[in-house]
């Protein structure tokens, strides 16, 4: 295990794409929360 950290902080492909793979999943879970928090708030139209 000692081994995978050392080559993951000084192998810079690993590291960006484990970095790049984090953003992109964390802007994924920003726009579920926002789109489920607008459809909570949003007025339903009265008939």
């Amino acid at each position: 295990m000692n081994v995978f950290f050392r080559d993951f902080f000084t192998d810079p492909v690993l590291f960006l794409s484990f970095g790049f793979l984090g953003i992109v999943i964390g802007l994924c879970l920003f726009y579920v929360y926002y789109f489920i928090k607008k459809i909570n708030d949003a007025e339903v139209p009265e008939q």
